[in-house]
């Protein structure tokens, strides 16, 4: 029995011992977390509130979704944005539409949570 007490108390120092983690694995820069804040308003409106579910919903897609998978699903959104053949790619290829259907789950997932 006193073999279990001490392994248990060595846990529990060892645990507060260590240094916390950096932070999430997926953390975003604060320039692509304000741009998405910035456009969720003026998608939802400009005040305090909805600023404040905007960044909820940010928060919540990172937690789903790594920035470097983000940062693509954003190029391909500008890029099927945009007129002619060579943007076709980004509008009909099977991996496009795939990001852009992960981005789509995250963000209705983000909404429940956060709107």
């Amino acid at each position: 029995m006193p073999v279990r007490i001490a392994l248990g108390l060595a846990a529990i120092f060892l645990g507060t011992a260590l240094p916390a983690a950096a932070g999430p694995a997926n953390d975003y820069p604060t320039a692509a977390r304000a741009d998405y804040v910035i456009a969720c308003m003026a998608a939802n409106g400009q005040s305090h509130i909805v600023m404040e579910k905007c960044a909820c919903s940010i928060d919540a897609i990172a937690d789903r979704i790594t920035y470097d998978d983000y940062t693509a699903i954003e190029t391909v959104k500008v890029m099927a944005d945009m007129p002619g053949e060579r943007a076709g790619i980004f509008r009909s290829s099977g991996w496009a539409k795939d990001l852009m259907d992960r981005f789509r789950q995250a963000q209705v997932a983000a909404d429940r949570q956060c709107f």
